[in-house]
């Protein structure tokens, strides 16, 4: 799995009874200390520069290693802050599973939850989709909707959408495990 925050969503995957070979995190966060309460091992690939220099794909190979090492076969994503280069693409093709707060295409990227409240949408949603080299443009395997509430926010937005993440994203990962679509 690679995260990168709170750890709620390895927590529902944990809670799930999935198995998690590894915990891969860009940075120190919380999502590390809940992976080694539950006896889960963590790599911390720690992505130091934020700059022009930052060599994506050497960081990459770093986090492909990681995984490699722990000999993981289908890759979780639960908010991992950086984007990866190619050789993830490459070493774990069509086994990288992503979570997004959109129901894609719609609202790509790191703000679609902003980016849903400032368009005035009236339902957006949450998805979980094959991750590829195109950002948020994988095949979908599973979506939900959510109502968007005139009084929303985007803390009170987004922890709708967690709601359902928590609850579907453990659901996606156990049918792919089981050889099932989703």
């Amino acid at each position: 799995m690679l995260a990168s925050g709170t750890g709620t969503i390895l927590q529902a995957i944990l809670e799930a009874d999935l198995p998690v070979g590894v915990v891969v995190v860009d940075r120190p966060c919380p999502a590390t200390d809940r992976a080694m309460d539950a006896g889960v091992p963590v790599e911390l690939v720690e992505r130091t520069s934020f700059g022009p220099e930052f060599d994506r794909v050497a960081y990459t190979h770093r986090v492909v290693d990681a995984l490699k090492r722990h000999e993981i076969d289908l890759v979780a994503m639960a908010g991992f802050g950086t984007i990866l280069a190619e050789p993830i693409h490459e070493a774990f093709a069509g086994q990288i599973v992503n979570t997004h707060p959109a129901l894609l295409p719609a609202f790509k990227g790191w703000h679609a939850v902003e980016d849903a409240l400032a368009a005035g949408v009236k339902v957006t949603g949450w998805t979980a989709h094959v991750a590829t080299l195109e950002v948020d443009e994988g095949p979908i395997l599973a979506q939900e909707a959510v109502d968007v509430r005139a009084d929303d926010t985007v803390e009170t937005l987004h922890e709708r959408i967690k709601e359902v993440e928590r609850r579907r994203y453990p659901q996606v990962l156990s049918a792919l495990l089981e050889g099932r679509a989703p």
